[in-house]
């Protein structure tokens, strides 16, 4: 096997990659891996200690240039703030991962305030509109890119307890093609479409959410957080040239 140039594929020496929703769970698993295959990375997440942090850890473990911006995405001020500051530093953004993500609990259907939909659409599908087109715009003037949405099995599958969020997902899926046609031909816009992960949300999750999760994957198991990497590498690097307005589908076989 020729490592080198299977390695090749999926090199991103020298891009500029913005991951939302990076200091932790699938986006820090998918910035640690846009590192290692070269990428300078900006990860974003509400909490500036948070992003720093995470920064530094992935710095220190790759060699690579990594930096923290904080960024709440339901904030279409924060979104353009964002932008503006990694084009002031470096002048571009090759990748765009939209992965911020929340999930609120709520007792009923009834309960669900106007704040809570509000907010969770904001961030779950506004904010990836508002950064997609205006990074999407800048990358079709310039070199061209990829940007990356990260949804849910919730959009296609969705259950009583996550109505907000299952239909924001629903709305990214679409958002993902609309973009990818927006800003053809040299803009490529694609979604990974995760189930059950164990991320830090999962050690919440009681022993009864576990054995449900496992009964309704085909490969009885919830996912690692570095099981996304290998899609998110290949739609991120030229190993991925072709392939734009997909949804892939990451979720051990729970979806139909």
């Amino acid at each position: 096997m020729n490592t080198e140039k299977t390695a090749a594929h999926f090199d991103l020496s020298g891009k500029i990659v913005v991951v939302t929703g990076g200091s932790r769970g699938l986006g820090l698993a998918m910035s640690r891996a846009f590192a290692e295959a070269g990428a300078t990375v900006v990860v974003s997440s509400r909490k500036q200690d948070a992003c720093d942090a995470a920064a530094e850890d992935i710095a220190a473990a790759s060699g690579q240039d990594c930096v923290g911006i904080a960024c709440h995405v339901g904030d279409w001020d924060a979104c353009d703030a964002l932008v503006e500051a990694v084009y002031g530093r470096f002048g571009r953004i090759d990748v765009l991962v939209n992965n911020a993500g929340m999930s609120p609990l709520y007792p009923s259907l009834t309960s669900v305030s106007r704040e809570l939909w509000d907010k969770v659409l904001a961030v779950n599908l506004a904010g990836p509109f508002r950064l997609s087109a205006v990074v999407g715009e800048r990358m079709a003037a310039g070199e061209g890119g990829s940007i990356i949405n990260v949804s849910s099995i919730a959009a296609v599958s969705p259950t009583p307890t996550e109505v907000p969020y299952g239909t924001a997902k629903a709305g990214l899926n679409n958002l993902t093609q609309s973009i990818a046609r927006a800003y053809a031909p040299k803009v490529r816009c694609n979604c990974i479409m995760p189930g059950p992960f164990a991320t830090d949300i999962s050690k919440a999750w009681t022993p009864e959410v576990v054995e449900m999760f496992k009964s309704m994957v085909p490969l009885g198991r919830v996912g690692e957080p570095e099981e996304v990497v290998g899609a998110a590498l290949f739609l991120a690097s030229d190993a991925g040239g072709y392939t734009t307005g997909a949804v892939i589908k990451i979720d051990g076989g729970a979806a139909y």
